[in-house]
């Protein structure tokens, strides 16, 4: 069994090369070239897509005595992950670019790729698991052993197609555990610190980014109160996000949070935290995952962001591939344009992108 490893430059991805080595695979390495800060002017530092993390991963494979290529995939990045990311911002949404990448690069052009060049399977350093029910005859995916590692909430929209040629052998395993493996084999990645941020965003300033990319100056506008009166000058919507406190500088004799955005007419609304919280949305592109679509509705626990401990809610499938989902308690910063993730104890049943949201 042949089996294609991406790999990241980090420890995850080094480690599980090894682990399907060890399983009996014939392993092979790749790493995408996704961004690079110098393609918009930015040091090359504080991005999880440098040249080094490229290089460390070379290393890895020549420690571990497997074949390793690089592809640069910099365009096919730029016009969908990115451009889906700069729409959704002028559109007043917050998207997930992280999700849209593993979507649309790791396990379309990846996997594609794989099969072309013949392996039978593509392995990633996800903390994930994935194994075929035979009662149901559905692949399924669970989440990792180490829970503060899962990483199901950005593998939710992936295909029944797709889980069935993908290996994450690190799901059950700590990341402790990965560490001390990578360790014992002498891996330059090791002790390497977790990548945190979005790759082409470093320094978290989303609207500087956007007006890179663009190429435009994003118009200030009016800061509002939940009256629409005006309190203040804003320096563009798209800098602005859902449940934001910092860098309002609005002196407003109390804590005040961004609650609304009207992209049409470029302003930005602020009240207090308690508008924040939200028991119903619905979301879109909902992707059933371990289960079929029910035909009723049904008791689930779901995440509305990355590290949300899951909240209990009742799911409903609407017919366009939507959902309802109304929460037992409301919840905060429920925003559109980020992904909800159903689950039923650690079953991952699918997830999709939330579109609207009732307070």
């Amino acid at each position: 069994m042949r089996a294609l490893i991406a790999m990241s430059g980090g420890v995850d991805s080094s480690t599980a090369a090894f682990l399907l080595q060890w399983e009996g695979y014939e392993c092979e390495g790749v790493n995408l070239t996704l961004y690079r800060n110098t393609d918009i002017g930015l040091a090359c530092h504080k991005s999880c897509c440098t040249q080094k993390d490229a290089d460390d991963a070379s290393d890895a494979a020549f420690r571990l005595g497997i074949p390793f290529e690089s592809l640069d995939c910099r365009g096919l990045f730029r016009e969908t992950v990115m451009a889906d990311f700069a729409r959704g911002y002028e559109a007043g949404r917050t998207p997930n670019p992280c999700i849209e990448c593993n979507r649309r690069i790791k396990f379309d052009f990846l996997l594609d790729y794989a099969q072309r060049q013949g392996f039978d399977c593509l392995a990633t350093g996800h903390y994930v698991r994935v194994g075929f029910d035979g009662a149901s005859g559905r692949w399924q995916m669970r989440t990792a052993l180490d829970e503060s590692k899962d990483q199901s909430y950005v593998l939710s929209m992936l295909s029944q197609e797709q889980l069935a040629r993908l290996r994450f052998p690190l799901g059950e395993y700590r990341k402790s555990e990965i560490r001390e493996i990578a360790a014992s084999l002498g891996l330059v990645t090791a002790h390497k610190p977790d990548s945190q941020d979005i790759c082409f965003v470093p320094d978290g300033d989303y609207g500087a980014f956007l007006e890179r990319y663009r190429g435009k100056v994003y118009p200030a506008g009016d800061f509002l109160d939940e009256n629409g009166n005006t309190v203040g000058r804003h320096r563009g919507a798209v800098r602005y996000t859902l449940g934001q406190r910092r860098g309002l500088r609005l002196p407003m004799g109390e804590r005040i949070y961004v609650v609304g955005k009207d992209m049409a007419a470029n302003t930005v609304t602020v009240g207090p935290e308690s508008s924040l919280y939200a028991a119903q949305l619905t979301a879109g592109r909902m992707n059933w995952l371990s289960v079929p679509e029910p035909t009723q509705p049904i008791r689930v626990t779901a995440r509305c962001r990355y590290r949300q401990t899951p909240r209990s809610a009742l799911a409903e499938a609407l017919p366009g591939g939507g959902l309802r989902l109304r929460f037992n308690e409301a919840q905060r910063a429920v925003t559109p344009g980020q992904t909800v993730v159903l689950y039923d104890g650690p079953l991952v049943l699918g997830g999709g992108i939330i579109q609207t949201v009732e307070k």
